[in-house]
């Protein structure tokens, strides 16, 4: 069978070599896991997956996230990625090792490392390029921290990715864009925006409670979002999550801030309205049919028919209807 689908197998050492209490940050919480698996558990996880991968007919990367994978003790760090190497080899279905870290654990040294054991893609978790916003989050190191980091996988040959993070404490909208141009100039291949969720047992949560801190609210996360996903995907970079992933764990431990699982559809539900009303516009109010692609349905709809009323309220009375291939066609 010939492999259609790629996904990962992420395998979480939470907690583990960060050298910093972010103000967001409970790792048990978001990973579900308390744990710091062994290297013999991974090359058990690997071995079973592969197969039930294979009988799927997906590929996989093998994703060490969770924690500053660089940050962690050496000698454990270079177990998980010669379990992982070993696993590439043996099992075809894999098809490259990421991890995710610091920008401030990454050196020459933990490059060289890193490529010696076949890593392919490295994601620093910068969440801000506002110094302001790192400070005053307890992240530990500068925007310019993440320049450096970048540049040196990109020179490895590695691929970059970034992640983000909005609504943060002294964060703004302006400075999430800012952001945003500043990751484009650093040429990611890809990208993770993660609206903030404020957690329990959390300065952040302390700070919410307190009134001190406010979050952004859903609908102006969205609308940041939906510019946020256009400014990256126009620019040729990868937007591969947004949002958290659902969890119960999460759930349980939240307090407040933006969690949906369904954001990403919302957001790209948010940006075919824009797109839709941008046409609508400039037409006579009244009845229009509008075709789109299959795949598009459910977004030019909207959640709970979102898009559709929003029009009527402009006085539009849409239909959609399939056509292949068709982003937007009115008629």
């Amino acid at each position: 069978m010939t492999p259609n689908k790629k996904t990962n197998i992420a395998i979480f050492v939470p907690h583990a070599g960060c050298p910093h209490l972010c103000s967001f940050c409970d790792q048990k919480a978001i990973s579900g896991s308390v744990k710091t698996p062994s290297a013999d558990e991974v090359w058990e996880l690997l071995k079973t997956q592969a197969q039930s991968l294979e009988e799927r007919g997906i590929l996989a990367e093998i994703a060490f996230f969770g924690g500053s994978f660089t940050a962690i003790e050496r000698g454990y760090m270079e177990s998980l990625l010669m379990i992982a190497s070993r696993a590439m080899k043996k099992f075809p279905v894999y098809t490259g090792i990421r991890c995710s870290t610091r920008p401030d654990c990454v050196d020459e040294i933990i490059v060289g490392v890193l490529k010696k054991y076949g890593v392919t893609a490295v994601e620093l978790g910068a969440q801000s390029m506002s110094d302001e916003v790192l400070e005053a989050n307890d992240r530990g190191h500068s925007a310019e921290d993440v320049r450096k980091a970048a540049a040196l996988i990109r020179q490895s040959g590695i691929e970059l990715g970034l992640q983000m993070m909005t609504g943060l404490y002294l964060d703004t909208p302006e400075r999430c864009l800012y952001t945003a141009d500043e990751f484009i100039k650093l040429y990611p291949k890809t990208v993770r925006i993660y609206p903030t969720v404020i957690l329990k047992n959390t300065r952040l949560g302390e700070l919410f409670t307190s009134g001190e801190y406010k979050s952004f609210s859903f609908e102006k996360t969205v609308d940041l979002c939906a510019v946020l996903l256009r400014k990256f995907t126009e620019k040729g970079v990868r937007v591969i999550r947004l949002g958290l992933h659902a969890s119960p764990d999460v759930e349980r431990n939240m307090l407040g801030g933006v969690y949906h699982p369904a954001l990403r559809e919302i957001v790209e539900s948010r940006i075919f309205l824009e797109d839709l009303k941008g046409r609508l516009l400039n037409m006579p109010k009244g009845k229009y049919l509008v075709y789109t692609d299959p795949k598009n349905l459910s977004k030019a709809i909207g959640q709970k028919k979102n898009n559709i009323n929003a029009l009527a309220e402009l006085g539009y009375e849409i239909e959609f209807k399939p056509r292949a291939g068709v982003y937007i066609w009115i008629i």
